[in-house]
């Protein structure tokens, strides 16, 4: 595996290709000292996975990664120290589509191994999400889950929306162009660490006012204008006698954790009124299965076009797997899901 590193300050260069050559098939492609250079190199010599520094001088990881994403689209991991304190820069970066974040290894404690051993299974976990690969087995049954509270006002329009590399700039402007008295709930599955997730959410709401953003929680009712979050790294799924929201390791073998295929196909199957899918961009195949399940259903679906993707991989699978009634550019697909709600 062929790994780019970007970063400017050589302890931390050294510490990374300590931490990398304790695992075997690990490969140094090239080393850039700024964002600019990395765009530079990536042009060249596209390595297998980019593991990007936040603050760098000439140009910053956020910036890199947008023109790395643009252009000559790789895997990107956010590698910097202290990711608590630049949480904000780390969901701008996933936003241009970095799949995932996590502190520099360090000498601490003198055992290299151990704090390198988070790197290591980001960088595989990101590897494997990048593969083409389609989810053959089935979607087990979500769990019974007990009613909801006397008085919740559930909903009966849903919007669900599923989105991976790319998504959280992607979910602002969707969320930012639905009205104030939208209709319908909102469930958002996208691929994010958990660690993330609450901040993330948090995060989305700050970013727009039109819809309150709010983690997920087990037995949640839908809620009519208020968009809930998938926050685990278990599956988010609907109780097929409630409709309320569960997390369940099931299905084990999925490898994308949360799916966007297991939760669109609990609402193929449990959703009882009406409901539209979104697939925005992503890497990877996940939500295309789900996505056909709902239109067969005949409930609307959509895909977000290639011009707009940061990663035009889950919309593209969506499209060629003919999932979506509807390909749209990013900016249109708020005001296209008004008819619907």
């Amino acid at each position: 595996m062929r790994v780019g590193i970007v970063n400017d300050l050589e302890l931390a260069v050294q510490v990374l290709r300590r931490a990398l050559a304790l695992s075997a098939g690990y490969e140094i492609a090239w080393i850039a000292r700024n964002g600019q250079e990395a765009v530079e190199l990536c042009q060249v010599d596209r390595p297998d996975v980019v593991l990007m520094d936040l603050l760098m001088p000439v140009m910053d990881g956020v910036e890199a990664t947008r023109r790395i994403m643009q252009a000559t689209p790789c895997p990107i991991l956010i590698v910097t120290s202290d990711i608590g304190a630049h949480v904000p820069l780390v969901y701008q970066a996933m936003g241009h589509g970095a799949l995932d974040a996590v502190d520099t290894p360090s000498f601490a404690g003198g055992d290299l191994a151990k704090t390198a051993a988070a790197l290591h299974q980001k960088i595989a976990m990101i590897v494997h999400h990048s593969l083409p690969r389609v989810e053959h087995a089935p979607i087990a049954p979500a769990r019974r889950a007990a009613d909801a509270a006397p008085g919740a006002q559930k909903a009966q329009r849903l919007l669900a929306v599923g989105a991976s590399a790319g998504g959280p700039v992607a979910l602002v402007t969707l969320l930012a162009g639905l009205p104030a008295n939208f209709s319908g709930a909102v469930v958002i599955v996208q691929h994010v660490d958990a660690a993330f997730a609450p901040g993330m959410a948090e995060w989305l709401g700050q970013q727009q006012n039109r819809i309150p953003v709010r983690v997920a929680k087990e037995g949640d009712s839908p809620l009519p204008g208020v968009a809930f979050f998938a926050a685990t790294n278990d599956h988010l799924r609907l109780d097929a006698a409630s409709s309320t929201l569960r997390y369940s390791a099931a299905p084990p073998e999925s490898f994308y954790r949360p799916s966007v295929d297991a939760f669109f196909t609990d609402v193929a199957d449990h959703w009882r009124g009406q409901a539209v899918g979104v697939i925005l961009t992503g890497m990877g195949r996940d939500g295309a299965v789900g996505l056909k399940a709902m239109r067969e259903r005949g409930f609307h679906t959509i895909a977000q076009d290639r011009a707009t993707s940061a990663v035009y991989g889950m919309p593209k699978a969506a499209a060629e797997l003919g999932a979506a009634a509807a390909i749209l550019p990013l900016t249109g697909i708020a005001r296209s899901l008004l008819p619907h709600f």
